[in-house]
């Protein structure tokens, strides 16, 4: 189509049609996608599953849970570098990470964890005369 129009601009022809000027697009009848949050499950085995994850989390729609016993146990300096570069990529990204002992939880932006360890709230001895 570029190619016609160039040829018809150059030999001075004037025979291009109205309707090859734009493309109309109907937006309504394209499928929507749906942006449902997923919850998704990962074992970090060795460095390049962190690929796989990151992959999911640039999505935006993925919370990760990474257990990462597996390689705690076979190598802990290239687990070192797998949640550095998790680390930053979650930082990229707005979102939080934290972890719970061998395990891991990365989420998008729009979810955060919080820092501070929620303690269960005590209730209050009862006297024995209360009960009357």
């Amino acid at each position: 189509m570029a190619f016609k129009k160039l040829r018809n601009a150059l030999s001075g022809s004037k025979s291009s049609s109205p309707g090859e000027d734009y493309l109309e697009i109907d937006l309504e009848n394209q499928e929507k996608k749906s942006a449902k949050i997923l919850v998704r499950l990962f074992m970090l085995r060795e460095y390049e599953d962190t690929t796989k994850i990151l992959n999911y989390l640039r999505e935006g729609y993925t919370i990760a849970v990474i257990n990462i016993q597996n390689l705690k146990k076979k190598d802990p300096i290239e687990l070192k570098r797998a949640i550095s570069k998790i680390k930053k990529t979650a930082e990229a990204l707005n979102g939080s990470i934290a972890g719970f002992g061998e395990v891991i939880i990365v989420t998008p932006s729009f979810a955060t964890i919080p820092r501070e360890i929620e303690q269960p709230k005590e209730e209050k001895k009862k006297s024995d005369f209360d009960d009357y």
